[in-house]
């Protein structure tokens, strides 16, 4: 049972990175043809651009009375943001436990689009931080869980991080016991957050 489970898990990030190639193939395509019919695509896109005044016009009355409920977000999403870095920067070393980047979890890229008026650019960046911010937490709190607590629930949940098929089946003590040590160690896709060979090293030597 076990392993088959870590067959299909193997088998999922192999298609998980098969798609970020294709992802990537396409992004390359696209700003290939986007360099190659810079103007042209500029003025097309900029024909889909709606002015403020439209913008507002259509814009239903309760949305906007609800727009500053909606950006008080920002306070706890910059608490989060400061407490999680500070978290992993010092706990996660006494752990030994790899950092997450917060720079993959944080992507402004869509306030560039021509096509976005100053509203629409905000709101995209509002959205891709607070986004952020709550993938990041999620990656921090999985490597933690991982250390601390790695089992199963006894029930089914509804949504997983990645590390969670790795983690104990529910009741079974001896498999958490014997194995508790050796799955704290494991961080698969986390080999870049972790120190070099040569920064080991380094810090060994100091």
């Amino acid at each position: 049972m076990k392993q088959h489970a870590e067959e299909l898990m193997a088998r999922i990030r192999a298609l998980q990175n098969e798609l970020e190639e294709e992802y990537r193939r396409a992004q390359l395509e696209f700003a290939l043809k986007r360099a190659e019919l810079a103007e042209d695509f500029l003025r097309q896109q900029k024909r889909y651009k709606a002015s403020l005044l439209r913008f507002l016009l259509r814009t239903r009355p309760l949305v906007v009375l609800t727009s500053p409920l909606i950006y008080l977000g920002w306070i706890p999403f910059l608490l989060m943001d400061l407490f999680v870095t500070l978290f992993q920067a010092i706990c996660f070393p006494v752990y030994r436990i790899p950092k997450v980047r917060r720079a993959d979890y944080l992507v402004f890229d869509r306030t560039d689009l021509p096509y976005l008026n100053i509203i629409e650019k905000f709101n995209c960046f509002y959205c891709s931080y607070g986004n952020g911010i709550a993938a990041y937490t999620r990656e921090v709190a999985a490597r933690t869980e991982q250390y601390w607590c790695p089992i199963k629930h006894a029930r089914r949940l509804r949504a997983t991080h990645e590390h969670y098929p790795k983690f104990f089946d529910y009741g079974d003590a001896e498999a958490f016991r014997q194995g508790l040590e050796r799955l704290r160690q494991q961080y698969e896709g986390a080999e870049a957050d972790a120190p070099s060979a040569a920064e080991k090293t380094q810090t060994r030597g100091t």
